[in-house]
């Protein structure tokens, strides 16, 4: 091996297009394959987000309907079952904290937490949330825990 047989690893290069903008000796200079005029040719140019070539666009054309509730809280839910499973895990033991709800990756630190009555709950957890249900409290303190709300 010498300095006149060196070649790139067999498909390491892939670019056999013609460059553009080199000259018309290049067969792609002028216009740069981009055509004459028009908003395509200019630099700087990119085309919006369902643009229709000035028709109306679709989004626009749609009725809108529907209303955003703006005090709208939007809570993360956990599941007695989830709460359970984590006890037979042992990875909770007798308390259930926001800090260790967010370590558990059950929710985020900026989430607001409500405790749902989905499942059984046979241990008794001391759980701390923002919210719980009516029959996820009741379930709670049937099996000896506590609910606190924040």
């Amino acid at each position: 091996m010498n300095l006149s047989n060196l070649q790139p690893a067999s498909g390491a290069v892939q670019k056999n297009a013609k460059r553009l903008g080199r000259g018309q000796g290049s067969g792609k200079g002028g216009t740069a394959a981009r055509g004459h005029k028009g908003a395509k040719s200019r630099s700087g140019y990119s085309r919006k987000l369902g643009f229709e070539g000035g028709q109306m666009p679709l989004q626009r054309r749609l009725p809108k309907f529907g209303f955003t509730n703006i005090n709208r809280k939007d809570y993360a839910g956990i599941n007695l079952d989830t709460l359970q499973a984590l006890v037979d895990e042992k990875r909770i033991s007798d308390s259930v904290a926001l800090e260790q709800i967010v370590e558990l990756r059950l929710a985020t630190k900026n989430d607001l937490v409500k405790i749902l009555g989905r499942g059984t709950l046979t241990s008794a957890l001391k759980v701390t949330a923002h919210k719980f249900t009516a029959t996820a409290k009741a379930a709670i303190e049937a099996a000896g825990g506590e609910a606190i709300e924040l």
